[in-house]
This record gives structure tokens, sequence and C-alpha cells, in this order.
């Protein structure tokens, strides 16, 4: 006999008892304690099926009862919440100058966290700064390595899976040789999630800041490097290579004081953006040598003329960077981040140097989440992969 044609085939018991769950699940991580009749009215589904997709997910040990709710018509009715001891993660970001860590549970509270400065020079010697580090967390927060169901770890550069190793990773002396890779591994697990630390940082910024109330957005910041980390319709956006958002290599550097050398390992636009190059700037205009680029910008701020210059240039070349972003992409929001890019005034001085050639002006505003996003984004992806490798192993019923 001929198929039957124009009629899909019926979706097999098992997977629409797994769909239900994950909304459940998706919905108590949200905006739980909820109840049945809660789940019930946001789903849409009867509450016979709430409650055995519910009981489902407790018996696995993904939720909990966490109370009841009284003070309304009718019996009292139990409140569900996300078990906190259901899983770890555990969130680890790589920097130029410090290394940052924390420990998570599945509820999204952080039970620890720490902060060193880097001392490393070389790959081998951050990896073992990083796993002290881990491990002090770790002890902290009274949770071992085992305990942990997903690690993330964000850094300058990107994963190349073709070549199993990290690229593009200049700022981080040494960070890129294969050993690295392999250490990383053996310390934290072959599931271990290493991602671009800017990428994270967006993450974070959707999560916990100003992107939690548009669709399409790009996070940028400017300090000891420069990056970007792009959100398109609420999904992070990587690119075919993983290379989406390493600005540090548009081709902008005329008049900005690049450093060849720099320009080489780290992209011309991220050598004559950086913090660097702002002091590189501020010399060649006869301010004081022993001057950063956080003073540079106090005495922009106390009316140096000279030192107003050099902002001025920086707003205009990082200017320059958003308007390329904007007419490939057209976001809602440019967030600046960084300790340049939250600078005093600094995202005024950008936002004014957009409105003489970008053909829209996005609302342009100054992150508030501070040191810690990259670490808060590795976080927020190390939650979303646990649980779809938690909701993976829930047996279904009578298992």
């Amino acid at each position: 006999m001929a198929p039957v044609r124009g009629r899909a085939p019926a979706a097999r018991p098992q997977l629409l008892r797994e769909m239900n769950e994950q909304v459940l699940l998706d919905l108590i991580r949200a905006d739980g304690p909820l109840s049945r009749a809660d789940l019930a009215r946001m789903t849409g589904l009867s509450k016979p099926t709430v409650s055995l997709a519910l009981a489902n997910i407790e018996r696995a040990g993904l939720v909990r009862a966490a109370g009841v709710r009284t003070g309304v018509p009718g019996p009292a009715a139990i409140l569900y919440e996300v078990r906190p001891d259901c899983g770890y993660v555990l969130g680890l970001d790589v920097g130029r100058q410090f290394m940052r860590a924390a420990v998570a549970d599945m509820s999204g509270a952080v039970r620890a966290r720490r902060s060193i400065p880097v001392t490393a020079t070389d790959g081998p010697s951050r990896v073992a700064e990083l796993t002290a580090l881990a491990a002090g967390v770790l002890d902290e927060s009274n949770v071992t390595q085992a305990d942990i169901t997903q690690t993330v770890i964000g850094s300058p550069g990107v994963y190349d899976p073709q070549r199993d190793a990290l690229a593009l990773s200049g700022s981080l002396p040494g960070w890129g040789v294969p050993a690295v890779l392999s250490e990383l591994r053996t310390a934290f697990g072959p599931s271990v999630m290493i991602e671009n630390d800017l990428n994270v940082a967006a993450l974070a910024e959707r999560a916990h800041g100003h992107g939690r109330d548009v669709h399409s957005f790009a996070f940028v910041s400017i300090g000891t490097g420069i990056g970007m980390g792009l959100v398109i319709d609420g999904t992070l956006h990587r690119g075919a290579h993983g290379t989406a958002g390493e600005i540090g290599y548009l081709p902008f550097s005329e008049g900005h004081g690049a450093d060849d050398e720099d320009a080489r390992e780290r992209g011309s636009f991220e050598a004559a953006s950086s913090a660097a190059a702002v002091v590189r700037a501020a010399q060649r205009a006869g301010l004081d040598e022993t001057w950063s680029a956080r003073d540079v910008f106090a005495a922009a701020l106390d009316g140096n003329a000279a030192a107003a210059a050099v902002v001025a240039e920086q707003a205009l070349l990082v200017a320059k960077a958003i308007c390329a972003v904007i007419t490939v992409v057209d976001p809602e929001l440019i967030v600046l981040g960084g300790g340049i890019g939250q600078a005093p005034g600094f995202v005024d001085a950008v936002a004014a140097e957009l409105k003489a050639f970008a053909p829209v002006i996005p609302e342009v505003r100054v992150s508030a989440l501070g040191a810690d996003a990259v670490l808060d984004g590795c976080l927020a992806a190390g939650l979303d992969r646990a649980w779809a490798l938690l909701t993976a192993a829930v047996p279904g019923p009578g298992l």
C-alpha cells in the first residue's frame, strides 16, 4: 500500500513527555516557585498532563516542593522550585591581569567567588594558576570537582574545532599552544567548555543587564583589549568559524598610534584602541609619561585639553567600529564595557561621534555588570548546558 501523503507521523509519546517536562522545567527555572495550576495555565497543558510531567522531574531530583500558597480560595497549592543541589556549575574567567572563579548551584545561586591577580607568563603556568584557583573556590563552596555538572572557561580567543586548538588568543601569551587544551581537559574533564570571553559577557548582559529587554544587541568591551559579543534574536551569534565579534581585527588604525608588533599579534584596531594605545597617544601629546589610561580619562574630565583630545580620538575610533556593526547587523542596543568603555563620559562621546556618520542611532548604554561580567556569563552558559545534560538523563515513567 502506498504511503498516505500530506499527513505528519504522530509524535512518539516519549518525545511528548520529554517536551512537556522541558517546558515545565524552563518555566520553574525562570518564574518559580510555581504550582500545578500555575503551570497548567502558563502552558495550556491539562492538569493531569502537568501532574505526570511534574512527578517525573521531581522523581529525577530536578525540582522539589517549596511550601504552599495560602490566602487564596480553594485548597492550599503546593509550590515547586528547582532543586539547587541537583548539579553545580564552575565558571572560570581567564583574563590578562586577573583570574576569577565562581561556583553556582542549579538555582543560579553563587556558592563562592574568588579573584586573583595573574602572575603566569605562559600557557602551562596559567593553567596551573587556574587549577589552584578552582580548587580554592570549590573548597570554599563545599563542592567537589566530581559534583560539577559543567565547567565553562571564558578567555580571549576562539576555539577552533577543526584544529582542536585555541586561536586568536594573542593577548594571553602561550594560551594557544596545544598543551593548554590537553591540560585543561585533564584538570576539568573532557566536557569542559571554552568560550570567548566577550561572548559570555554578552550572555551575562542578556541574563542580568540591559540586554534583557531587547532582541538584538552588541556588547563592546574596550580595555586592555577590544572585542564584541553579539546577540541576534536572543541568541549568541558566533559565526561560521567562531570569530564573530573579533572586531580587534578591523582595519581601523590610521593616525591612532597603533604599535606594529602589537597589531600583528592582536589586530590593528585593538592595537590602536586599547588602553596601551591611549597611553601612547597621551605620551605623544606631551602628557605625563607615567600616566595610565585611567589617568588620561580623569585628566580629560578635569579639563585638560590634551587629555580631552586623546579621549575624543579614542571615541571617534570606537564609533567607527560601532558604525560598521550597525550597518551590518542593525542591533537595537550597543552596550559598552571594559575599563575604557565604562569610563565616565566616554559613552556620551561615542554617541556624539556616531551621530555624525551612522545611518541609524541605536541606544548606547554603559554596562552595569562590572568586572565580573565574563564570570557571570560563564555561569549563565554553564547553567544552560548543565540543564541540557540533566534533562537528557531524566528517566521515563516507571523506569
